[in-house]
Parts: C-alpha cells; sequence; structure tokens
C-alpha cells in the first residue's frame, strides 16, 4: 500500500498487490498481483518530441467490487478512473486512465479497456476482448468473446467480432462462412 489510498471496511487484499492513488470502498476484494492506481500510458507529440502526461487522477473503487488476481487499473491523467457498485473484474483485466465502468459489470479475463472509455451499468464483456479509447457504451450491453469494440455502442445492445456488429449479423456471417 503506497500513498494516497484510502481503504474501506471489509476490505480483502491478495499477496503482491500494489495499490496507489486509490478510494477503495467497503466490501471489496482484490486478488493477488493487482496492481491499482499506476500511471497510465499517455503520451503526446509536440513539435516531433514525445511528452508524457502527467496523471494526477485517481481510483475509485465503489462498495461489493470483485477484482481478479494480475489486473491492472490505471490512475486517471486528468480526472479519475471509476469502477461502480458490484462490479466483478476477471483475471488479467487491464482498465486504462479514466475508464468508467458502471454497476453490476461482468468483466471476463483478458479484457483490455482503453482510456476514457465509459461503460454503463449491466454490462457484460466477454473474454480476450477489446474496447478501444474515448467510447462511450451504454447501459445493459453484452459483447461477446474475443471482440474488437471500436464504436460508441448504445444501451440494450448485443455484439460481437471484430470489429463488433450486432450479434444477430454475426451469426449470419458464421452461417454463410
Amino acid at each position: 500500500i503506497k500513498k494516497n489510498v484510502k481503504i474501506g471496511n471489509n476490505v480483502a487484499i491478495g499477496s503482491n498487490c500494489v495499490i496507489s492513488n486509490a478510494v477503495i470502498e467497503d466490501n471489496v476484494i482484490i486478488n493477488d498481483g493487482t496492481v491499482i492506481g499506476k500511471i497510465g500510458f499517455g503520451f503526446k507529440s509536440i513539435k516531433n518530441k514525445i511528452m508524457f502526461i502527467p496523471h494526477i487522477g485517481f481510483v475509485k473503487i465503489d462498495k461489493n467490487v470483485y477484482i481478479g488476481s494480475n489486473c491492472t487499473i490505471d490512475r486517471g491523467s486528468f480526472s479519475n478512473t471509476h469502477i461502480g457498485c458490484n462490479t466483478m473484474i476477471d483475471n488479467q483485466v487491464h482498465i486504462a486512465h479514466n475508464v468508467s465502468l458502471g454497476e453490476n459489470c461482468f468483466i471476463a479475463g483478458q479484457v483490455g479497456i482503453a482510456g476514457s472509455t465509459k461503460i454503463g451499468n449491466g454490462c457484460m464483456v466477454g473474454g480476450k476482448s477489446g474496447i478501444s479509447g474515448h467510447l462511450s457504451i451504454g447501459d445493459n450491453v453484452y459483447i461477446g468473446g474475443q471482440s474488437g469494440v471500436l464504436r460508441n455502442i448504445s444501451s440494450n445492445n448485443k455484439v460481437m467480432g471484430y470489429p463488433a456488429i450486432s450479434m444477430r449479423n454475426f451469426v449470419k456471417k458464421m452461417k454463410n462462412d
């Protein structure tokens, strides 16, 4: 446990975790090897020089969140990274800076969510899926495993594939192939 950390009641933290720049509410489980609140991947080219973008935000983890082993949740750059209540995150998930995950979400193993993406409540993301940065994913969205999300998705949709398309169109395409 490093600097700028506030931990609520009944929080379980596994072995070999590194936590900094985080506010963790009650009843959170963080499994072995997870890193929370470290600097994300933020660079900008200015006059042909690669400049590092400072990260001054926090990670806010709401109540009753489960975080698997060997996950990485980056601190925000200029705003916070946020994990909503009752969200369950599997092993080996990467959540980049400024991401906001809603309440009651399920994120399966090996998912990567790029910076500044907003995901609504009640969403499910299948294993090995990738979600590009600066996107908006509505409430109750289902993203099938190994999908690549490159566009915003409105609420109550099911998508799959690369690039992710409606589940219905994906199934039709698979039947025709």
